[in-house]
């Protein structure tokens, strides 16, 4: 473990320290910055239950929020980090910090003076990504028995896209953009096929998982193997649906700007009949 110094104490949760590979890091645990001076070392234990800025622009942000924080409500999102942290078992991206820090301060904000939040994808989020779902549920309680407020479910939602985002390494409005897309092509099948998809169902499931997994394999540029005699039948059998699957794949390409292999329609069209049959 590397040796830290104090350089600055911010409140009792945050102090700026010097660090001997990275230079100067914001260090954030509860409790870290209470009765520490300039120049005071950090000790290993403590160092492992804390939490390091290394960006300069995450640094930034996170100091720009300190004053619209207090004590308690510092100590939440400490808490909040912590739990996701232990849940996912896994690298997190420091930007986190700075985004639920963000998220949180505004929802309680909104909820304090009365304003309704609503989340348009919160089926579609909690089908998506249901681990980090769970994790954001434990989260949204432990905020909600901290502090006075009352965070609604569709806040669950909004969390499991900050989890899924920093255990991915992804940025936020990439993932947002994807949830919305899902949405959107949904949308789409429900008009074009005149039905109504029962939400709660597993075939609503399978459906919204496959398209998932299609734009990790578009963004990878990753081929699957085309089956040719179940395409000719399937373009055959079943041409509202297969011609279906062709739009839904355009309306892919034009918001992942990459293209889609022909045989996604294939599988496409087998979820889209699944569903159809089951209305009839």
């Amino acid at each position: 473990m590397s040796t830290l110094n104090v350089k600055k104490v911010l409140n009792n949760n945050v102090l700026i320290a010097v660090h001997e590979s990275y230079g100067e890091v914001v260090l954030i645990g509860k409790g870290i910055g209470f009765n520490r001076k300039k120049d005071d070392p950090i000790q290993n234990d403590i160092a492992e239950k804390m939490f390091v800025l290394k960006g300069e622009k995450e640094q930034e942000q996170y100091k720009n929020l300190l004053p619209f924080l207090n004590e308690d409500m510092s100590n939440v999102i400490i808490s909040a980090i912590e739990l996701i942290r232990k849940r996912t078992n896994s690298f997190l991206n420091e930007h986190i910090h700075i985004a639920l820090t963000d998220h949180i301060l505004f929802a309680i904000n909104r909820l304090m003076r009365g304003m309704e939040i609503r989340n348009p994808f919160l089926v579609e989020t909690r089908t998506l990504y249901p681990f980090e779902y769970e994790i954001a549920r434990e989260v949204v309680s432990m905020i909600n028995e901290m502090t006075d407020v009352h965070l609604p479910e569709g806040e669950v939602g909004f969390i499991a896209l900050h989890i899924h985002s920093a255990m991915m390494n992804k940025d936020l409005s990439e993932v947002n953009q994807h949830s919305q897309l899902i949405s959107r092509l949904i949308g789409m099948i429900e008009q074009q096929l005149d039905v109504e998809i029962n939400k709660e169902s597993v075939d609503y499931m399978r459906l919204i998982r496959h398209i998932r997994y299609t734009i990790e394999r578009v963004l990878r540029g990753e081929r699957v193997e085309e089956p040719e005699k179940i395409a000719k039948l399937l373009k055959e059998e079943y041409p509202v649906c297969y011609n279906l699957s062709w739009k839904l794949i355009k309306m892919m390409q034009q918001t992942l700007q990459k293209p889609v292999y022909d045989a996604e329609a294939v599988y496409l069209t087998m979820h889209l009949q699944r569903i159809q049959n089951k209305v009839n």
